[in-house]
């Protein structure tokens, strides 16, 4: 078979880093408040991009810092801050990163999660926050959120220092409630660069029309990636991201695949014929009909693929749990849009005249030949019922 076998995680990198992270600044997630941010502001924990070092940038408050780093406390207690997701769903695991904090990481963490969807707090940070601190306002206002009883999801861990052989710190969270606010805590004081709340989002689906199309694999809909070939240049979770994709960095874009024919051949249709293909498994945020589909290259001129197909299934979550095991190897899949030639850096747009199914199906995967990128899958569709739970299993539904 042709296939590139599928990428396994080493033990250092849990499987929950393949879902969302949902307090990523590129979709909504923001700090709310923050005790201190001397050298660097707590908003730069939420950035999408890698941390960067630049040995020469200082401020006038000391040296400039890609993270949050609060001044060496001198006075009780210990710093922490209120991220807001952008996302509010279920929390799988954290990378709580200290890259380049080296001698000034904080050496504990612990994090805590609330759900205030009905009492959001309406207080926020702006602007440079280089040099403050929490005012008594601030910490009089904070303080009424109650955030120090929040459940705690990462109890107090010992941090590892910002090496880059040991910067990223997971921790795999076992908490089944949605989330909607963090509170990270630092013991007592230092510096994190990067905080990722990896999940999947959830939303209250009963309030939406099984009349009204909606992208059903969207992140902010529920969407996840559950597997891939090969993710060399960028993930596919990407693909389910907000608006159109910033760069080549916002989307899926696999390696070159070395078993591609020296000299290359095309059929009728001018469709490479080539032996392999890449691919990525997503779980639809609800079950539904797809009616519509996009797939959009953008950005990607010299390293689009030549074709996608998409295929679809429905399972159940254990047939899912043994196709995890497998590596997705195995499936009952079915081509819902046949194989289809693209275009660089344009939009594709495929209608019912495209597709060729119409029941409700649960999980999509998409297939590029022979490799390359793709910066946004949309999947439009209606969701369909669900079966009623019993009574006695009935839970109440949140709310986005």
């Amino acid at each position: 078979m042709a296939e590139r076998t599928a990428v396994k995680a080493t033990a250092a990198e849990p499987d929950f880093l393949q879902f969302n992270d949902l307090a990523c600044e590129a979709i909504g997630g923001k700090v709310i408040f923050a005790t201190d941010e001397w050298f660097a502001p707590a908003a730069n924990l939420l950035k999408r991009e890698p941390p960067q070092f630049i040995a020469s940038a200082f401020t006038e408050f000391g040296k400039w810092m890609d993270g949050w780093e609060t001044r060496r406390k001198r006075k009780p207690g210990h710093d922490w801050c209120i991220v807001q997701l952008g996302v509010p769903g279920r929390i799988y695991g954290f990378d709580v990163d200290t890259s380049f904090f080296t001698g000034n990481h904080s050496p504990y963490v612990s994090i805590q999660a609330g759900c205030l969807a009905d009492h959001l707090p309406p207080f926020t940070l702006e602007g440079d926050r280089t040099g403050m601190a929490a005012s008594d306002g601030q910490l009089a206002a904070v303080a009424k959120l109650g955030s120090e009883a929040w459940p705690e999801l990462v109890c107090v861990s010992q941090l590892k220092p910002g090496y880059a052989d040991c910067c990223h710190n997971y921790f795999k969270v076992e908490f089944e409630h949605r989330v909607t606010h963090l509170r990270l805590n630092m013991f007592p004081d230092g510096g994190i660069a990067r905080l990722r709340a990896y999940g999947i989002g959830q939303r209250d689906w009963s309030s939406v029309s099984t009349n009204q199309d909606i992208d059903l694999v969207a992140l902010t809909n529920g969407g996840v990636c559950l597997g891939y070939s090969d993710a060399h240049f960028g993930h596919p979770r990407n693909m389910i991201g907000l608006g159109r994709a910033a760069n080549m960095a916002d989307g899926w874009e696999t390696a070159r695949r070395l078993d591609r024919p020296k000299e290359l051949k095309v059929d009728q249709r001018g469709i490479l014929q080539v032996p392999g293909w890449e691919w990525a498994v997503f779980r639809l945020g609800h079950p539904g009909v797809i009616s519509s589909i996009e797939v959009d290259t953008i950005h990607f001129k010299g390293n689009f693929p030549d074709s996608c197909r998409i295929e679809v299934c429905s399972l159940t979550p254990e047939e899912e749990a043994q196709c995890t095991r497998s590596g997705w190897t195995s499936g009952k899949w079915q081509v819902l849009l046949p194989p289809q030639k693209l275009r660089p850096h344009h939009r594709h747009h495929f209608g019912q005249g495209d597709l060729t199914r119409t029941s409700p199906v649960s999980h999509v995967r998409l297939i590029i030949a022979p490799d390359g990128g793709v910066s946004r899958l949309r999947l439009w569709g209606r969701p369909t019922p669900l079966p009623a739970a019993p009574p006695s299993l009935q839970t109440p539904a949140s709310k986005l």
